[in-house]
């Protein structure tokens, strides 16, 4: 079975920049994981291209639009906002974890990949620190 995964805009980061002990470990797991379906959405692009646009960095920002266009599009609606709403109130998660939280529960997502071990509580079984070192 093919599994869905939402990413967390840290793994596109890691993906798109050399980003020191990160984008290395990015880059493996994918490869150790290419039977997934890929998942974004606007959230992550808004995060994304901060810096890119900031800097005037042109390719990087191709770079990441070219990435994003590849990947299932994940539109966020008013029934994600409600859902965001009520994780945010019940596990005290920052608003845009929040919202790419309830994103991926929406749509159906087997996993959520992250750099962020608070979202364990709040996402369950879901959140998959990819970084983390295997104990």
């Amino acid at each position: 079975m093919v599994r869905k995964v939402y990413l967390d805009t840290c793994c596109i980061i890691y993906l798109l920049e050399n980003v020191p002990e990160f984008s290395l470990l990015m880059h493996h797991y994918l490869e150790k994981n290419v039977e997934v379906i890929l998942c974004v959405s606007p959230l992550v692009r808004l995060e994304a291209l901060i810096k890119p646009l900031k800097e005037d960095n042109q390719k990087l920002v191709s770079d990441y639009n070219d990435f994003l266009a590849a990947q299932q599009w994940l539109s966020i609606n008013d029934a994600i906002f409600e859902q965001a709403t009520s994780l945010r109130t019940k596990y005290r998660l920052k608003t845009p974890d929040a919202i790419h939280l309830a994103t991926a529960q929406y749509y159906g997502c087997d996993e959520f990949w992250t750099n962020d071990d608070r979202l364990n509580v709040s996402a369950g079984n879901m959140a998959v620190n990819i970084f983390k070192p295997v104990v």
